[in-house]
């Protein structure tokens, strides 16, 4: 992962970095990197099947916005159970949101969707708590956010 965030462009690192995750789980369907613009959350890479059409989230809303106003990893077994979740594919069954903390304030966040309930464990949300600091550290080194929209 630190290779993928060393010799790229920025928009070419978080494209790797989701491309990197999504593949090193057969069940993260689909994974994206929201980045902090103000008060919402943006999409700025993503690697699955389609772009999700919550490409803007505003802090506070749905699962996302949650994890990112309470800076805290935010698991949901079942999202059909959960109401404020915010639903990109209906094939989705469970979530993990972990924040990407900076030094003052949240940066963005990792979400990742899967198609099986209850499919996240602790050892999935302690490795991509440390993905979330590396990618902190990555992004506070470059002093501006990348924007890319698009990863495949």
């Amino acid at each position: 992962m630190q290779v993928a965030l060393s010799n790229e462009s920025p928009d070419e690192a978080l494209k790797t970095v989701v491309r990197l995750l999504r593949e090193s789980s057969e069940y993260y369907d689909w994974v994206g990197i929201y980045l902090v613009k103000e008060q919402s959350l943006v999409l700025a890479s993503y690697a699955g099947e389609a772009e999700t059409e919550h490409v803007t989230i505003p802090i506070g809303q749905g699962i996302c916005g949650l994890a990112a106003e309470q800076e805290r990893t935010i698991i949901v077994p079942d999202v059909n159970k959960d109401p404020s979740y915010l639903m990109c594919f209906p094939s989705t069954r469970s979530e993990i949101v972990v924040p990407i903390k900076g030094a003052s304030r949240v940066l963005g966040e990792i979400d990742i969707d899967s198609n099986r309930l209850s499919a996240f464990t602790l050892r999935d949300r302690e490795m991509l708590e440390e993905t979330a600091s590396m990618l902190a550290t990555y992004i506070q080194n470059q002093g501006s956010t990348p924007q890319s929209q698009e990863s495949r």
